[in-house]
């Protein structure tokens, strides 16, 4: 939303009411004179007209969790618990989930309640990059690493896959690496190159790498700030003890 059309509606000034309002510094954000009306608000701002309190800030929340086998990615489901039922906080009914897992698959999970986060971390356009641990039934080829980098067709959806990366481990043990997120779409990629999947776990996505101290089931939040810089400078040297907040 645009200050002025905030102000104009909490003040019922009206739009030039509010414009002149804002021009004249009477309107601060977040503790800050601001004085062009088009300057961009959300509910996680504190805005203030004449010293009056006008709008405060919800609290933002920003979440990394690891998720076990069996859980869900959902916020709610009548026979099956899910990530949110992991998660004690009291507002944990406002989060949402960026970049979900299959209930079979173990791994990092992300839960916010700001969708502008979200969307730059899952928007297709952004291409973030997704990285897994994959285990097979059967002994990887060689040949699978040219395979994935080429991509694979899907006539369902009528589109190829994106070039991923298949590092491989051990004989029937790989790293993962996706900038796209479409159904079942590593186990409908090993099953092209004759292969099965029996453990997938998610180690990172963009910058977030689930840290080694942090249990299956186990959640942490995530510094706003940091949360912000992450997926906008892309910079996973950002995530270090001090990324994490109590």
């Amino acid at each position: 939303m645009k200050l002025d059309r905030l102000v104009a509606s909490h003040q019922s000034l009206g739009r030039q009411a509010a414009h002149r309002a804002i021009a004249a510094g009477r309107v601060r954000v977040n503790a800050q004179v601001v004085t062009d009306g088009h300057h961009p608000v959300d509910r996680f701002m504190r805005v203030e007209v004449d010293g009056e309190v006008i709008q405060s800030p919800e609290r933002a929340l920003y979440l990394m969790l690891h998720k076990p086998v069996g859980i869900l990615s959902a916020t709610k489901d009548d026979q099956h618990p899910t990530v949110i039922d992991l998660i004690d906080d009291p507002d944990k009914h406002t989060l949402h989930i960026a970049g979900r897992l299959d209930r079979s698959t173990s791994g990092l999970v992300l839960l916010t309640n700001d969708g502008r986060w979200s969307k730059r971390i899952m928007a297709a356009e952004h291409k973030v990059p997704k990285v897994y641990l994959v285990e097979t039934a059967e002994p990887i080829a060689e040949e699978a690493v040219a395979e994935f980098a080429r991509g694979f067709y899907f006539h369902t959806e009528d589109i190829t896959t994106l070039p991923a990366e298949l590092v491989i481990l051990d004989e029937r043990r790989a790293r993962l690496t996706l900038h796209e997120g479409r159904y079942h779409q590593v186990k409908r990629m090993f099953h092209r190159v004759n292969n099965r999947v029996t453990g997938l776990h998610r180690e990172s996505i963009g910058s977030f790498c689930l840290p080694d101290d942090l249990k299956s089931g186990a959640w942490r939040f995530l510094d706003p700030q940091i949360a912000w810089a992450a997926v906008t400078s892309g910079d996973s040297l950002l995530l270090k003890s001090s990324s994490f907040r109590e």
